[in-house]
């Protein structure tokens, strides 16, 4: 044992400070998929920290699918199929569009693009708030958009989070359906992902797979922590931390 993690010290060098945020990185993101929603873009922050823009999203995307499979059993019978099936087709193309447009991109390219996205999610989100309108949007455009914009942002970023918290928050799902919806979306969508990373970005690879191994604890301890905190706040609760996280992390990748 001790032979296979100096390999993976040895293989990524990493600092024992990167090590540390990557760790970090993978607790939040086991407590996103508990249900803590809205750090992704802080997650997506800390892994581009330590990797790199692009090498990250190979990075996480083995750890997300370990994390949705966590997520799926764990609330898979609050799942609303309705909600799911709106949304899962444009995200699809969206992915594919960001598989085509984001295989060139350079990695600063790449930050100002995110920066530029997240601006455009926390004005909808501010929008949204100050409306404070209890209509369900019904149009296909906006759910299509929301899935094109979500599977484009998924591919060269990780970052459908967003997309997708306005999307539910919209079509007011109580906290248990809002996870459980989100939790097969996602693995659906992580699963589609995967090939793109392994034989055309080339992202995934063996040394991408060591370091992930040592963070899975991370990963099972954040988890855990998630679901303990999220059966703590109750549904109104738990719409309002959603949005202000969610803002938070936009202004910071914003200003990274």
């Amino acid at each position: 044992m001790p032979e296979i993690l100096s390999n993976i010290f040895n293989t990524m060098l990493l600092t024992n400070f990167e090590l540390f945020l990557a760790f970090f990185g993978a607790f939040l993101l086991g407590t996103s998929k508990a249900g803590i929603k809205g750090v992704g873009v802080i997650i997506v922050t800390i892994m581009a920290i330590v990797f790199g823009g692009k090498p990250s999203t190979g990075v996480l995307i083995p750890m997300m699918i370990l994390a949705d499979i966590f997520a799926v059993i764990y609330y898979h019978r609050h799942t609303q199929w309705k909600c799911l099936v709106k949304l899962l087709p444009t995200m699809v193309i969206g992915v594919l569009l960001g598989v085509w447009f984001g295989n060139d991109i350079s990695d600063a390219i790449f930050k100002q693009l995110m920066a530029v996205l997240i601006l455009g999610i926390v004005v909808l989100m501010v929008y949204m708030d100050l409306k404070k309108s209890k209509d369900i949007p019904q149009n296909r455009f906006f759910s299509n958009s929301m899935g094109l914009l979500a599977g484009f942002t998924s591919m060269i970023g990780n970052l459908a989070g967003s997309f997708s918290n306005i999307y539910f928050l919209a079509m007011r799902l109580p906290k248990n359906e809002f996870i459980g919806t989100a939790a097969w979306l996602f693995f659906i969508i992580n699963v589609f992902k995967l090939p793109f990373h392994i034989f055309v970005w080339k992202t995934v690879s063996k040394e991408s797979l060591m370091i992930n191994t040592l963070l899975i604890p991370g990963i099972i301890l954040g988890f855990y922590a998630g679901v303990k905190f999220v059966k703590l706040i109750n549904n109104e609760a738990y719409r309002k931390f959603i949005l202000i996280v969610t803002a938070i992390g936009a202004v910071i990748i914003l200003f990274k």
